[in-house]
């Protein structure tokens, strides 16, 4: 893959249709229509001989289709508000480009193919996006669907494949998407509309804050956190965030601009763009693979080349005794670990996975095993209102549990070579952590980042994420 970045600009849409068909009806839908014009203009002014689009609201079940009918021409409904209208369309579609692409994604062990047939459906989101962002076919576009089983592995490889094919060319990358996921399911007054859920709320809007601050890989990382704590859980969500991270360079270095914000029949509706630049949040301590080559197995980041991620029984090291491994609760094949002894996740993840000779913790904070009670005291009592806490009894905790897991995954708080820790008051907080920390972690001298952010789903001031050697 070439080392100079194709992407001129990239960004994020909502593709569902009120925007387009009758954004005058609310004033949040309004909002969305002249973010969609300011996007435009950021495409055109970013020189782009490309646009495209990754869309949520185009599943596959079977690999991935890529749009290659030069001229698709057809009439759209929207299955679900065909009640606004229809939408007469014809594109541009770059089919050299998704030939390429296709092969591209075939060379990297994906399954992939174009399409290009009279009448193919093209979804809504695509429409919708193509004729607010595109509407003249001033470049040629290209569409690629979303697999909808396809893991984290699968979608950056495919997002590198799409690197592959733009060599030589200008590319403005969008997702079509929204940020949560639930809408009303009931008919409503326009005037009526909101974000379904206050929890959808609290991670849209923290969504928005990375965004705007260029955070576009912080957001890809974080997405499991998300994921678990949304109303809706649906990996849908945020795999589009692993595909634009991919695609643009997998960093933090972007200008972020939040064109428009509202909601849309229940969503969070964003117009998003990121121009890549010199930013100020810049590289990051990647917790996670990086994978290039797609092995066909989902769940699994190895890529063929690499050895598989459990070795056959025969080859396995004998038990470590009791006393300094605890035997692994609930895993399977080795790969993931959860332990009795730490506290319970707050979302469908693991404690930890081994990857090779690494282990990988999900976010663990001070929360105890079996109470859920906050050493330090919560942040925030049930109202929501601020409290005052003891910010080294949580980070002691948090290191506490992190031991706990260590040992139920065979591995030892001396082994820890990555440690990102999320504060959400950074100028109250860091000296007591950093005390705290370095009382452990100082002989140890694992690389550390330490991130503000917002909040956290739970009532805690502090959270750890940690690599390890298994």
């Amino acid at each position: 893959m070439s080392n100079e970045n194709p992407i001129v600009l990239g960004g994020l849409v909502p593709g569902i249709p009120h925007p387009l068909l009758c954004p005058n009806k609310n004033a949040g839908w309004l909002a969305l229509n002249n973010g969609f014009a300011r996007a435009r203009q950021a495409i055109i002014d970013s020189g782009a001989d490309l646009l495209l689009l990754y869309s949520t609201m185009w599943p596959s079940v079977i690999g991935h289709q890529i749009q290659a009918r030069p001229e698709p021409e057809w009439v759209h409904v929207d299955e679900l508000f065909h009640g606004l209208g229809s939408i007469p369309y014809k594109f541009r579609i770059d089919a050299p480009f998704g030939e390429k692409f296709a092969k591209a994604a075939q060379a990297r062990g994906l399954q992939a193919r174009t399409v290009d047939y009279h009448g193919f459906p093209i979804d809504t989101g695509s429409v919708v996006a193509l004729k607010l962002l595109n509407p003249d076919n001033r470049i040629p576009a290209s569409i690629v669907s979303s697999n909808v089983y396809s893991d984290r592995a699968e979608t950056l490889v495919l997002a590198k494949a799409a690197r592959d094919a733009m060599e030589g060319r200008k590319v403005a990358v969008f997702n079509v998407m929204t940020l949560s996921n639930r809408l009303f399911t009931d008919w409503i007054h326009p005037d009526q509309d909101r974000i379904h859920s206050a929890k959808d709320e609290e991670w849209n809007q923290k969504l928005l804050q990375f965004l705007g601050e260029g955070r576009l890989e912080d957001v890809a990382q974080l997405s499991r956190t998300i994921q678990s704590s949304i109303r809706v859980h649906k990996v849908v969500n945020f795999k589009p965030m692993w595909f634009l991270s991919a695609v643009m360079g997998q960093d933090n270095n972007y200008a972020g601009t939040v064109h428009a914000y509202a909601p849309l029949y229940g969503t969070g509706a964003a117009v998003v763009t990121l121009v890549p630049g010199n930013g100020a949040v810049g590289l990051k301590e990647f917790d996670e693979d990086d994978v290039e080559v797609f092995s066909g197995d989902r769940e699994v980041v190895a890529n063929s080349a690499h050895a598989p991620l459990a070795p056959p029984a025969a080859e396995t090291a004998p038990p470590a005794p009791a006393k300094a491994a605890p035997a692994p609760v609930a895993s399977t094949g080795n790969v993931t670990v959860n332990t009795a002894k730490a506290p319970d996740p707050v979302g469908a993840y693991p404690h930890a996975r081994r990857q090779g000779d690494l282990l990988f913790l999900s976010g663990v904070g001070p929360r105890q095993p079996g109470t859920n009670a906050i050493p330090g005291g919560p942040i925030r009592d049930s109202e929501g209102a601020a409290l005052d806490y003891d910010i080294e009894a949580q980070t002691q905790a948090v290191i506490d549990n992190i031991r706990v897991i260590l040992e139920a995954s065979g591995s030892s708080l001396d082994k820890v070579i990555d440690v990102q820790a999320f504060l959400v008051d950074m100028d109250r907080d860091f000296k007591g952590y950093n005390k705290v920390y370095a009382a452990t972690f100082e002989p140890i001298q694992a690389t550390r980042t330490t991130i503000a952010i917002r909040a956290l789903p739970t009532p805690i001031a502090v959270e750890f994420k940690v690599i390890a050697k298994a």
